[in-house]
């Protein structure tokens, strides 16, 4: 495959005002006559995701015109990419109201590569150029590292190695400064990574060393040289990688610190198109789908503070209902609120109990089925925690089966001898509506709630549960 990758920057890591709208491009290839043409860009994500935006057939002479008058078009990195048996393509930087010509030869891609009418384009190629010969240098250092035989002289190459990276960065803080607000200076200042001042740093005191000053000063620059006003960065290849950076990495996996975060980047945001409608589904996505307990009190925040109040333009309203349903379903049980109340029937006595009627330091609720496989498994060992450590911590443990007929249900129980020393339930009528109010999509579910029924944890298993109480123990015991 021949190509140009600006990823190639990833991978080794003019002016918005423009008067006219859209844009055209003449394309001419002599080497590949009646040959089917596409326009394709980046959204965020680097290959192999790309979208189509125009196609057209080269002519007898390898000419073809892509144009637009979309005003709503903003720019970013694009691919022209020919429909061939190798899908030669390269790249070339597009803006609003650029009219530029683009020649090239099939047979000598990647290099060969002529503009008229972009000087920006022109630009992008000597950087193309620079680039190749940084990663050409890079190449043989990292074989002169190979064949190193002493300490000695790796640190002689590894020192070769940052002198060349500084001058790569040197290279690019060059071009910002000589053509700001262009879009490859705001690429180059979007990609930049924070310098730690070296040496060492201390805490107030002015005694003790800063074990964590690289963590919270590399956080607090990271955005430093972000432009977050460029809608043109979205249709590049990096976006995605340096938001999930940040908020996978560097910000703490608690909803709040997700939450204040979220804010964060999208008040910065707040008049953009796309790179406002990225980062705000890119964080429901990742709070949605977060294996973290409690993050969906992230989600529900997101829904109420933006979705709710019309900022997800982008959506259908009946696909912006399935949002506020999700988060309505969600809210009653998120972590910190006091447990809904539902009424279900004692499997023994028939009659009608609830998670209230239970007077203990903390209440484990477990849904479960007695045909669900992952429960065969799981209860068992849940018996063995609450024998061995639960029950000497005032834990009680009320289950509630979400389907199954009256004996299988007993035979299950009776199976895994919790009949007895558990408080356990089932709704043969679904009067209760237990498993919408909890939430329960699959089983076994699990539950946590102090003597106050105040949700303190969920979706468990069992090698979290003591864990958990150990934790709000020493909550209590310190006041935190």
């Amino acid at each position: 495959m021949k190509q140009v990758l600006f990823a190639a920057l990833m991978a080794l890591t003019g002016s918005l005002a423009l008067a006219g709208e859209g844009y055209r491009i003449t394309v001419h290839i002599p080497d590949a006559p009646d040959t089917r043409a596409y326009l394709v860009h980046y959204y965020g994500l680097p290959r192999p995701k790309i979208y189509m935006s125009d196609s057209a057939m080269l002519d007898g002479q390898g000419r073809a015109i892509f144009t637009s008058k979309d005003a709503d078009f903003v720019g970013g990195v694009y691919t022209i990419l020919l429909k061939d048996s190798s899908q030669t393509n390269f790249e070339v930087l597009l803006n609003k109201g650029d009219e530029y010509t683009v020649t090239a030869l099939r047979s000598k891609l990647p290099g060969g590569i002529k503009f008229k009418g972009s000087a920006e384009n022109d630009r992008f190629l000597q950087y193309l150029e620079y680039m190749k010969k940084f990663g050409d240098e890079q190449e043989e250092l990292t074989k002169q590292l190979k064949a190193a035989t002493s300490a000695k002289d790796t640190e002689a190459i590894r020192v070769k190695g940052r002198a060349i990276a500084k001058e790569r960065n040197a290279y690019m803080r060059s071009y910002s400064a000589k053509y700001p607000g262009s879009l490859l200076a705001n690429i180059f200042n979007a990609i930049e990574v924070p310098e730690v001042p070296e040496g060492p740093h201390f805490l107030a005191d002015g005694k003790t060393e800063d074990s964590t000053f690289a963590y919270h000063y590399y956080k607090a620059h990271y955005w430093d040289k972000f432009d977050f006003r460029d809608d043109r960065l979205i249709f590049t290849p990096l976006y995605d990688a340096k938001i999930d950076e940040y908020i996978s990495k560097l910000t703490f996996a608690w909803p709040d610190s997700v939450k204040y975060e979220a804010d964060m980047l999208l008040s910065k945001m707040q008049g953009t198109k796309d790179l406002f409608h990225y980062t705000l589904w890119w964080l429901t996505k990742y709070v949605e789908n977060s294996k973290v307990m409690g993050m969906d009190e992230a989600f529900v925040y997101l829904v109420e503070k933006y979705y709710m109040k019309g900022d997800a333009f982008w959506l259908k309203d009946d696909e912006l209902q399935k949002y506020i349903d999700r988060a309505r379903k969600i809210a009653p049980n998120v972590i910190g609120n006091v447990a809904p109340v539902v009424k279900t029937e004692n499997v023994y006595t028939k009659k009608p109990e609830t998670m209230n009627d239970i007077k203990a330091p903390y209440t484990l609720l477990v849904f479960y089925s007695p045909t669900c496989g992952h429960c065969e498994h799981e209860m068992p060992i849940l018996d063995s925690l609450y024998d061995a450590v639960l029950k000497s911590k005032g834990v009680r443990v009320f289950t509630v089966a979400t389907e199954g007929e009256e004996k299988q249900i007993t035979d299950f129980l009776a199976k895994h001898k919790i009949d007895k020393k558990w408080t356990n339930t089932w709704d043969p009528e679904y009067k209760s509506n237990a498993r919408t109010t909890y939430d329960v999509y699959s089983t076994p579910t699990i539950y946590l709630m102090d003597e106050r029924k105040i949700i303190r944890g969920k979706r468990l298993d069992h090698s979290n549960i003591a864990g958990l109480i150990e934790m709000l123990e020493k909550k209590a015991l310190t006041g935190g």
